[in-house]
């Protein structure tokens, strides 16, 4: 994952994962209805702040909300950098 990023603060840069393309039954999706995945894998971590350790670390594959974090372009890839608090669950 050698992101060469390194976020502020309680920040944490995560690697969307595709969206599904089939659904369980088989059916293929089209690109049109396709929907954003809430999921991905975390890729680079903050250092936390002084009194809030950070949960989170590389390589964990977590959960968040339909509309958090901001979305960036880096060397050929899409992440997302959100705060932790905007992290709803470690899969």
């Amino acid at each position: 994952m050698g992101v060469n990023i390194k976020p502020l603060s309680d920040r944490v840069v995560v690697e969307p994962l595709p969206a599904e393309t089939q659904t369980a039954s088989g059916l293929f999706i089209p690109d049109s209805a396709q929907e954003k995945q809430q999921k991905g894998k975390v890729a680079a971590v903050g250092s936390g702040k002084k009194d809030h350790d950070m949960t989170v670390k590389v390589g964990d594959t977590v959960l968040y909300g339909k509309y958090a974090g901001t979305e960036l372009k880096l060397d050929g890839n899409d992440y997302l950098i959100m705060r932790e608090d905007d992290i709803l669950a470690i899969v």
